[in-house]
């Protein structure tokens, strides 16, 4: 019997968004809480989040996680809760506004990186990101391949 494999996760850590680290270069991370039902809270837990999409929004002074969907629990019964509705998130007022200042800016935008447990809390890490332009992604994957390539010839040397 063949095991199935896992993707890696750092300890205490629901899921992360391999995409954003890819398509951004992070300047500034913060953490905020979110404001979640029971059942979102158990979906959690069982790690059914995707972030295919995910941005946060300022609108009204108050910051919002828009495009992450939390994938309905099964033994929720009648009190199911939405998959794709918009999240408050609990920042200070003086954060939401820098954040919003620098969203204003060029090519700077605010996107979810990774949810996670803290104190038996749900946390989740968001970054002040800039976006990386197709040249730039693959420079970056030229360069790890060369650091690869050099590391597998150091370790068959010894």
């Amino acid at each position: 019997m063949a095991k199935s494999k896992k993707k890696k996760k750092a300890p205490g850590s629901i899921a992360l968004n391999r995409t954003a680290r890819r398509n951004y270069d992070f300047l500034e991370n913060l953490e905020a809480g979110l404001v979640l039902t029971g059942s979102e809270v158990k979906s959690l837990r069982a790690g059914l989040v995707s972030f295919m999409d995910g941005y946060i929004n300022f609108k009204e002074g108050e910051a919002w996680l828009l495009g992450v969907h939390i994938a309905p629990y099964d033994h929720a019964g009648y009190d199911q809760h939405e998959p794709d509705r918009p999240r408050k998130l609990l920042l200070h007022a003086d954060q939401i506004e820098k954040l919003r200042v620098k969203c204003e800016q060029k090519g700077l935008t605010v996107v979810p990186v990774r949810l996670y447990l803290s104190r038996g809390k749900i946390k989740l890490e968001i970054a002040l990101a800039k976006g990386r332009n197709v040249h730039n992604r693959k420079e970056e994957l030229k360069r790890r391949d060369i650091a690869r390539d050099t590391a597998r010839q150091l370790a068959s040397y010894k």
